[in-house]
């Protein structure tokens, strides 16, 4: 298969796909005498696991361990769940973060006045001038 074919079976862009080769994420394809390369059945199974881990949230470098755990045959399912736990609690303290901020920011919208004077709280805020 050439990277078109690859690109359209995977719904990746040909763009990613030679990102996450020049990263060395996916097993090199072979290159026929012209440059072009060839892709193989494998390929589509590494890019299909690297644009799903992507949608949910694993980075390039998690990726690569999930990669590197994808073509062990030797892998133990509990290394898969543990770094799939890690990103879970990951995420949840994300969500924790973003939900004090946004708690701070719904502080800041309610003590404004949103009015046509130039004076407003949030700005005080912003800049350290704290009004009680």
């Amino acid at each position: 298969m050439n990277i078109t074919q690859v690109a359209e079976k995977t719904g990746l862009s040909a763009k990613t796909i030679r990102f996450y080769e020049e990263k060395s994420l996916i097993t090199p394809p072979t290159r026929s005498e012209n440059g072009y390369r060839h892709y193989q059945p494998a390929h589509l199974d590494e890019l299909t696991l690297l644009k799903q881990a992507r949608a949910v949230g694993f980075t390039l470098k998690e990726c690569r361990q999930l990669l590197e755990l994808f073509r062990n045959p030797r892998r133990h399912s509990a290394d898969i769940k543990t770094a799939t736990l890690n990103k879970i609690s990951e995420i949840e303290k994300n969500i924790t973060d973003l939900n004090l901020i946004r708690n701070s920011l719904l502080a800041l919208v309610a003590s404004c006045p949103g009015d046509n004077n130039a004076k407003c709280p949030i700005i005080d805020h912003l800049v350290g001038h704290h009004v009680d």
